[in-house]
């Protein structure tokens, strides 16, 4: 499993803890350091049947600078994921990659459904 996260982040502390109990590898990768490509974030978003929106990091400063809440309706989906690949900080994370399965974000629930 690809487990894309920012190791700062607290959301991203307790998705890699739930991992860890529960015994599942992966390898990580700072979203920082290694930002998604248009590439791997449009197969993604295909394979988690998530809108463009979803993998936007809403509560990050660079969202609110860059006034996306008010710009990314006027966007082209081409237009969102060319912006989301230009910085891992505009990315929801963290972002957990398992063959064709994905998870954006971290809800017990789900990756407990989906992994557990």
């Amino acid at each position: 499993m690809l487990f894309v996260c920012y190791p700062k982040c607290s959301t991203c502390q307790k998705a890699r803890k739930w991992l860890d109990e529960n015994g599942i590898s992966y390898e990580l990768r700072d979203i920082k350091t290694q930002n998604p490509t248009v590439e791997e974030l449009t197969a993604w978003q295909k394979m988690s049947g998530l809108p463009w929106k979803k993998f936007f990091n809403t509560s990050g400063m660079l969202y609110r600078e860059m006034n996306l809440k008010d710009r990314l309706k006027d966007m082209s989906d081409e237009e969102m994921v060319s912006l989301l690949a230009t910085d891992g900080m505009l990315v929801k994370r963290p972002i957990a990659v398992d063959g064709d399965r994905v998870l954006v974000g971290f809800r017990e629930a789900d990756y407990q459904k989906l992994l557990g």
